[in-house]
């Protein structure tokens, strides 16, 4: 690639738009630390071009309705057995109580985790959902989005795992938005002893479906690759490519996460190496190239202490800050004070602004439904479609 680094090069096309196809993206991908630079320029130059001057995300409270999980990702800290200590699930009062306060503190998203299905591996979760008065997982997920919606100002936003058709239109009854990490296209993770292995909800066909089943629906969808986990940088390009097929299709994506693994103490992979800042840099500049206007987010968390450098890599969203609660996927990593993401993010000289779960381009065809999520959505959306000021 060091010819493109030639005055009037391939790079001078990139910042004017060129499309990206999986050879080109591949070799970008593998830019050298000597490319770096020009690739970072290119991939800002493509941004502000869609989303000029603005860095936008989402003041949330985290929910994670349960953590029992019938997948077993060598990653994940979240996941428990129930005989596992810190093994639960929320109540109704609990949930209510987390959205109440973090509604005094400004938040208008309440984002629900999950694990996926656990009452299939689970007797001890059938029992606890009996109690409750549901059938399964997301029959209770579905009440708790509606209490939120009833009972606060707060958007709901879930990431339950995989979904029917059938679960699809009925969650979206109750969350403008809906979300679920592809993670990566590689079946090769789903090998013995690989990150994904003893997990079944993560082949990347059924999750790929899923997503599919909300483009039909025209369902706003966040999604994204995990970064880090053994796939190689071939497969990253595969995964951005397999979204961008899914939205052109269905032009429902509303947001592509860049999101890096991070070790963690009594994990499988916790001997595991982080992907670098460069590498993180590199998949999210050549996610902007590729998705071209598609919002683009990577976590400021995941990136401390000096995240303010990926808004080098041509992101235009920072995703969900809590005020409130704890990220309890990545629990070691705190969320940074919203005065301090603020500041680094005008230093940058970008504005930064609060938005729904829903992105401003999808809240139209949202609030003109019929029902209380998109009643709620009205409310709480500005001119702009951003959250409006309390």
């Amino acid at each position: 690639m060091n010819q493109w680094l030639n005055p009037g090069s391939l790079w001078d096309e990139l910042r004017d738009g060129l499309p990206i196809e999986r050879e080109l993206a591949c070799r970008l991908i593998r830019a050298t630390d000597e490319e770096l630079p020009a690739l970072l320029a290119a991939a800002v130059a493509v941004k502000e071009r869609f989303h000029p001057g603005v860095i936008t995300y989402s003041r949330k409270v985290f929910l994670p309705l349960t953590n029992l999980c019938r997948d077993y990702c060598g990653y994940c800290i979240f996941r428990r057995d129930p005989s596992d200590a810190g093994a639960r699930t929320m109540t109704p009062e609990e949930v209510l109580e987390v959205a109440k306060a973090g509604e005094k503190l400004g938040c208008r998203e309440a984002l629900f985790s999950l694990g996926d299905k656990p009452e299939l591996a689970f007797p001890e979760m059938r029992d606890t959902l009996r109690k409750l008065g549901y059938k399964s997982t997301l029959h209770y997920l579905e009440a708790m989005c509606e209490l939120v919606l009833r009972e606060t100002s707060l958007l709901p936003h879930a990431n339950p795992g995989l979904l029917s058709a059938e679960w699809v239109r009925r969650l979206s009854a109750v969350c403008p938005s809906l979300g679920l990490m592809l993670e990566s296209t590689s079946r090769a993770l789903l090998s013995p002893g690989a990150a994904h292995d003893r997990a079944p909800d993560k082949v990347p066909a059924r999750r790929l479906q899923t997503i599919e089943e909300a483009g039909k629906h025209q369902i706003p969808f966040t999604t994204g690759l995990l970064i880090g986990i053994g796939e190689a940088p071939d497969d990253r390009v595969d995964t951005l490519l397999a979204i961008r097929d899914l939205d052109r299709r269905y032009g429902h994506i509303q947001e592509v996460i860049v999101q890096n693994f991070r070790v963690k103490p009594a994990i499988p992979m916790a001997s595991w190496p982080e992907p670098s800042r460069s590498e993180i840099l590199r998949t999210a500049a050549v996610a902007r190239l590729v998705l071209r206007e598609m919002n683009i987010q990577a976590p400021p968390n995941l990136t401390s202490p000096g995240y303010d450098v990926l808004l080098a890599a041509g992101i235009n969203d920072w995703g969900g800050v809590s005020p409130l609660t704890p990220d309890f996927i990545n629990p070691e990593a705190p969320w940074p004070h919203l005065a301090e993401l603020e500041r680094r993010t005008e230093a940058a000289g970008q504005r930064l602004r609060h938005r729904l779960c829903v992105y401003p381009e999808f809240v139209p065809a949202v609030a003109a439904r019929r029902g209380l999520m998109p009643d709620r959505l009205r409310a709480a959306a500005d001119q702009q479609g951003l959250a409006r000021a309390a």
